[in-house]
């Protein structure tokens, strides 16, 4: 009898055994897995103020994932890069237009472009911070303090250097993916003993100041009491100009003659020898 178990070269492959029912859920339980993990790794959440770059195999596409869940080709990568506002202290020693070395301590505020932020990744990198914005910061702040002497950057332009540093860092920047929100200058330290000159100038300025509206204010007394002086002279002059002797005597003989009709006891001499008004005397 021929072998069962052997087949003639060519014939038909015997059927396939049927799966049994465990073997079937097994398969359908694979299924499922793995449908869940192809669906897990689709998923991604990008956090508040932040934005997603997608890479495929290490290439930047371009695409830009927003705040919240998306659903992705599982085959891509998302680079979290954050767009908040993020602060950069710079403390360094820079040279006045004199060629002093002056301490400034310096803080930067910016954020990054989110339509820029594929570009920035491609081109720089997470790391864009330490590579393009802490180098640029210094360079701005050394070409802007060599532009003034140290007794302006110490006193009043402080605000004109701020101005300044800001528009070169935007210049730089911006074509870099960076927006530049503010430039503050903290504080300016000079050498001691520059400090102590410009302090005791700025001393003496506000004393001659002082001393100043002092004169004035003591010029402003002394006027007023010239005219109150003048005004005075005036009005004795215009007096002494309106009573004359026969504005005297008649006043007089008006004063005798109510003298002369009063109840009181009283002695009235005639003849008064320097203008013949009479005297009147008061008994004793």
């Amino acid at each position: 009898m021929p072998n069962p178990t052997r087949f003639e070269l060519g014939g038909a492959l015997p059927p396939m055994p049927n799966l049994s029912g465990a073997g079937k859920r097994i398969l359908q339980l694979a299924v499922l897995v793995l449908a869940i993990i192809l669906l897990l790794s689709s998923i991604t959440s990008i956090p508040t103020g932040n934005v997603g770059v997608l890479t495929l195999f290490g290439k930047v596409t371009g695409e830009t994932l927003p705040e919240g869940i998306h659903l992705v080709n599982p085959l891509k990568s998302v680079q979290k890069l954050s767009i908040q506002t993020q602060s950069l202290k710079e403390s360094a020693n820079v040279p006045s237009n004199e060629g002093l070395i002056l301490a400034l301590d310096t803080s930067l505020l910016f954020r990054l472009d989110k339509a820029q932020a594929a570009f920035v990744y491609q081109t720089v990198g997470e790391a864009y911070v330490e590579k393009v914005v802490e180098p640029t910061l210094r360079a701005a702040i050394r070409a802007s303090t060599s532009a003034h002497t140290a007794n302006a950057l110490y006193t009043n332009a402080r605000e004109l250097v701020q101005q300044q540093i800001q528009d070169e860092l935007t210049k730089q920047l911006a074509p870099r993916g960076v927006i530049v929100e503010n430039v503050l200058l903290r504080d300016v330290q000079l050498p001691a003993m520059l400090k102590g000159s410009i302090e005791a100038k700025q001393q003496a300025e506000q004393d001659a100041l002082r001393m100043s509206f002092i004169l004035q204010k003591e010029k402003q007394e002394a006027e007023r009491k010239r005219i109150e002086a003048q005004g005075i002279a005036d009005f004795q002059r215009i007096v002494a100009t309106g009573i004359s002797t026969q504005l005297l005597e008649w006043k007089g003989i008006e004063a005798t003659e109510k003298l002369a009709t009063s109840a009181n006891a009283k002695v009235v001499i005639i003849g008064n020898p320097k203008n013949g008004l009479p005297l009147v005397l008061e008994p004793k």
